[in-house]
């Protein structure tokens, strides 16, 4: 697992260079501020390297935030990491302002030619939420301008590239608003905002969203608060399945990945064959823990929607 002794450490994001060496951003902040509610407002874009998935070497920062005055200049907050055909890395991720207070939520880009060394794309957001689809600041609804998390992967049909977000509709009650934000591009750098990927299903918010393609089933991986939402249980993870990559996604059959104390994991291809989740430990115990966990392989089945992989967990994979 990913600890560290002076920093909370909490959602994470993947990729694999030319040699195998694995790659984790991942949000951090310190210790220090001792209340972990405050984590968010001083939020940095950490980096460490593995082979393995599971030993890891932190190197520096990725991110962090902008010299005041910047659109993020407070802090800088989940995102990830994508090739482009270029040869370069990019690495889109969410900021937030001073002068919002943190409450409106943007994303940016930054770009690197070694995965190490990384440089913002400009001084601006890059993508922004579009009223025509999605909810704006508005205190009476929300308590923030949901906008974030961005997840890219390529158009399966090679053109172009698809980002899906963390967002809100524009209608409907306000605890039920969350939906899958959809953007598009052919460059990277140029982006296009589009009507959402799932229509509202009573949840709040749908953190952190990811695609992945397993056993031929495309799914859509998020989380989700409790907090705020119309949907109450105990569950947090939450798996939809859809006809390609782009969904439809029916939010509302979503099923739930059982895991009491796990969240924002993502869908990692490794260690060995197959694939596996990695996300943070939450609150154990009611203290909440801030690091990453080891691999936990898991497999989908239709039947059985995606759990953890009892086989490769006794192998060690």
């Amino acid at each position: 697992m990913l600890r560290l002794p002076d920093h909370w450490v909490w959602d994470s994001w993947y990729a694999r260079d030319d040699n195998g060496l694995w790659h984790v951003f991942f949000l951090r902040a310190s210790r220090a501020l001792h209340d972990p509610h405050r984590r968010h407002r001083r939020a940095t874009i950490g980096h460490a390297v593995s082979t393995d998935l599971r030993s890891w070497r932190l190197v520096a920062d990725a991110v962090v935030p902008a010299d005041p005055p910047g659109w993020d200049d407070l802090a800088t907050w989940t995102g990830c990491t994508v090739r482009g055909p270029d040869g370069r890395w990019y690495l889109f991720y969410t900021g937030v302002g001073r002068a919002e207070d943190g409450l409106v939520q943007r994303i940016g880009l930054a770009v690197s030619d070694d995965l190490m060394t990384w440089h913002r794309h400009g001084t601006e957001p890059i993508v922004q939420a579009d009223p025509t689809w999605y909810e704006l600041f508005d205190k009476d609804l929300w308590y923030e301008q949901a906008w974030r998390d961005p997840w890219v992967f390529p158009d399966p049909d090679g053109e172009g590239w698809h980002m899906l977000i963390t967002a809100r509709a524009n209608t409907g009650p306000a605890n039920t608003r969350g939906v899958v934000g959809h953007a598009t591009s052919t460059d990277l750098l140029n982006w296009t905002v589009r009507p959402p990927l799932s229509t509202p299903a009573g949840f709040g918010h749908l953190e952190v969203p990811q695609v992945a393609v397993l056993d031929g089933q495309p799914l859509l991986l998020f989380s989700t608060e409790a907090t705020g939402s119309a949907r109450r249980d105990d569950h947090r993870i939450w798996v939809a399945t859809g006809e390609t990559t782009l969904g439809p996604w029916d939010i509302a059959s979503a099923q739930p990945f059982a895991h009491p104390h796990l969240y924002a994991p993502r869908l990692v291809p490794g260690p060995a064959d197959g694939w596996s989740l990695i996300g943070f430990l939450d609150h154990v115990d009611d203290t909440f823990v801030g690091e990453l966990t080891d691999p936990i392989p898991v497999r989908y089945q239709a039947a059985t929607g995606l759990t953890a992989d009892p086989a490769r967990v006794q192998l060690g994979q």
